[in-house]
């Protein structure tokens, strides 16, 4: 069985989605799954082939976020020079590959680009599906909203134990930089 945990170490503070300041360590027992997934744009001029990915990633989405129980957390979402990207938070491998192989929309957009884009060279697609055992990350937002996989768990004050990356990790050092207080 395959399987992932999620740890998250954020800065917060702001409950009304402002950035947040004050240090918080996010943590949840439920195993997550990362996957990135990008629009390689290769011709901007061929609407046609990227304008259907682009607006079939958006209808995915909003099916996701309305069916949680399909196993998606949660998704933040960038523009680069060349396209799209989009990074997805799941439950477990097993619930994406779920939704992958029988979500209707996805096997609908999957075909629509076999047989129409992929062939044609004017856009490109990649994914990128990472699995992490529980405590081998951390990670740190400082003063942002809540993101990423801060979103996917429980936040409590990230001092003492929790203050640095190799504590949060279950090492033990001292912090290089003193930590503001909040």
């Amino acid at each position: 069985m395959l399987r992932a945990s999620c740890q998250t170490f954020i800065q917060v503070g702001d409950p009304d989605g402002e950035n947040f300041s004050g240090a918080v360590y996010g943590r949840d027992g439920r195993a997550v799954c990362r996957v990135c997934d990008r629009l390689h744009v290769n011709n901007w001029l061929a609407v046609n082939q990227w304008l259907p990915v682009v607006k079939a990633m958006n209808g995915m989405l909003q099916e996701l976020y309305r069916n949680k129980e399909l196993g998606f957390l949660d998704a933040a979402f960038f523009m680069s020079a060349r396209g799209p990207v989009q990074i997805q938070y799941w439950r477990s491998f097993d619930q994406l590959e779920q939704y992958a192989r029988s979500g209707e929309l996805h096997l609908s957009a999957w075909r629509d680009f076999n047989q129409k884009a992929a062939k044609s060279g004017g856009v490109g697609f990649f994914h990128e599906t990472y699995l992490v055992e529980a405590g081998m990350y951390e990670c740190m937002y400082v003063n942002m909203p809540v993101y990423g996989l801060a979103k996917a768990g429980q936040h409590v004050p990230a001092v003492g134990k929790r203050e640095t990356a190799r504590r949060r990790l279950g090492g033990e050092n001292a912090p290089a930089v003193p930590t503001p207080d909040a």
